[in-house]
């Protein structure tokens, strides 16, 4: 299946390039371009519309601006090529619906790069959480925190639509739980812009309400020291991590899935485990399993010559941008909103 990648920005360059590269059954064909990019194994293109308009590429992959999601991934869909389109998926759930539609209609493939699916920390908690050795999980927190203090000038920071960490850290935080726990039955959000000169969200906090749980997803832009990256209590324990997943600085230093090393996390890293098994307390470390990014991809090229399942349906995806507008409608009404 020959690819066509819209957008040669960092995420391009840093994620979807060298996956698409090691996927059985994929071969980058084409990329688009605003800037002047060269790239051994694929044409670069100055024009989008040759892109989706080329007969040899059956897979777009849209990789641009968040508000640009959207139009492009219709053009596309339109056009009877499957599509993957970076995350967030849309900035409305309205436009996500009407490409699901659309994608339904024309008989082609739609998935949303939710990479982080595959992050270590996640796939170790999908984990315990299988294995129940946690119990009944009664909270589950999970931070995305940075130390940006200064703003800078780019589209993800300015006032525009599906810009500010809500769209980028949150997208991942919020899809995470809801593969992890499903729709929660309300929300309660504080989401503002904290820095001196902050345009867009920089800050958010999120509280999902469970019929037996809550969920708190946290971001900050002022954090020098972070704490956990997740924690997970139950009636029978809890598990403390901290640190973030180890791919992406691999992949930015070069390494490809397959090398040694690739995924694993640093032992320093690894969780904390604190339970009751089997009448005694256990009390230690849990080794972190793997990072696995490239399953994306291995997942779609499967999807797209076996006829399997998308390695993220579009409709969970849709509703990570449900959660986000009931965020922002709970920030605006300083109350907590009913989920239906």
């Amino acid at each position: 299946m020959h690819v066509g990648l819209i957008g040669h920005g960092y995420a391009s360059a840093t994620f979807h390039i060298p996956l698409i590269n090691k996927a059985v059954g994929l071969q980058l064909q084409a990329i688009y371009s605003s800037k002047a990019v060269n790239h051994s194994h694929a044409a670069v293109v100055s024009d989008v519309n040759e892109v989706i308009s080329r007969k040899d590429i059956d897979v777009i992959v849209v990789v641009t601006p968040n508000m640009t999601h959207y139009e492009l991934a219709k053009k596309a869909i339109a056009a009877g090529k499957h599509v993957v389109v970076e995350k967030p998926f849309t900035v409305t759930s309205a436009q996500a619906d009407e490409l699901i539609d659309l994608a339904r209609q024309k008989g082609v493939l739609l998935t949303v790069f939710q990479n982080r699916r595959w992050d270590n920390d996640f796939l170790t908690v999908q984990e315990l959480l299988r294995t129940e050795v946690l119990g009944k999980i009664s909270m589950y927190e999970a931070h995305y925190d940075r130390f940006r203090p200064n703003v800078r000038q780019r589209w993800r920071e300015q006032n525009i639509p599906g810009s500010g960490i809500l769209y980028d850290l949150g997208a991942h935080l919020i899809d995470q739980a809801l593969t992890l726990f499903q729709m929660p039955k309300t929300i309660w959000a504080d989401v503002q812009a904290e820095r001196t000169g902050a345009e867009a969200v920089d800050y958010f906090h999120l509280v999902l309400g469970y019929d037996d749980k809550k969920v708190i997803l946290h971001a900050g832009s002022i954090v020098r020291e972070p704490g956990p990256k997740v924690m997970v209590h139950g009636t029978r324990g809890s598990f403390i991590k901290y640190g973030l997943d180890s791919q992406e600085d691999q992949l930015k230093k070069g390494m490809s899935p397959g090398d040694p090393g690739w995924g694993e996390d640093e032992p320093g890293q690894y969780g904390l485990l604190t339970a009751d098994i089997g009448g005694m307390t256990f009390r230690g470390t849990v080794e972190t399993l793997p990072g696995r990014y490239e399953v994306f991809y291995e997942q779609l090229s499967h999807a797209l010559t076996a006829g399997s399942a998308v390695p993220v349906l579009p409709e969970e995806s849709r509703n990570t941008i449900r959660i986000i507008e009931y965020a922002m409608q709970s920030q605006r009404e300083q109350k907590t909103i009913q989920i239906s």
